[in-house]
């Protein structure tokens, strides 16, 4: 892959995605201090619940999203670096991160738990899905083919 014009835009979206996912995996602390959306879902879902095991499972899904949330920011620090110095490969990993991201984002957003309810509240899941907005955009801006420029 050659460096072409639409590197940049592609690289612009790949840099939104990347500050969606730093959103993305604040959102979960900020709702732990302030309104815990999180632990409420839980608790809906689990009356006989103790409030310590509430706060056991908050905290593991808190680790899980921030775990995934890293490794998320390392794959957009990886695919800006290969399209920005124009690897031939750049296209190929761009769009196996997106499928890859995307399939744990819906899989966050819709999984059920065994109270048949969602494991993170809607709020949390949708926040998790915005980085793949932005994947997508640069993963289709990677692919699309450079036009000749004319000299009228």
């Amino acid at each position: 892959m050659t460096k072409t014009r639409h590197d940049r835009p592609a690289i612009g979206a790949m840099y939104a995605g990347l500050g969606l996912t730093v959103v993305a995996v604040i959102v979960p602390w900020i709702d732990l201090g302030a309104g815990n959306v999180l632990a409420g879902h839980i608790r809906a879902g689990y009356p006989t619940f103790t409030q310590e095991r509430i706060d056991t499972a908050v905290m593991t899904w808190l680790v899980c999203l921030s775990v995934v949330g890293a490794l998320g920011v390392m794959c957009w620090f990886g695919t800006i670096w290969a399209a920005g110095t124009g690897k031939r490969w750049a296209r190929g990993v761009a769009t196996l991160v997106f499928v890859l991201g995307s399939g744990i984002a819906l899989f966050d957003l819709l999984v059920r738990d065994t109270s048949g309810d969602t494991g993170l509240p809607p709020l949390l899941g949708w926040v998790g899905m915005l980085p793949s907005l932005a994947g997508l955009l640069a993963v289709a801006l990677l692919w699309r083919r450079s036009r000749p420029t004319s000299r009228a």
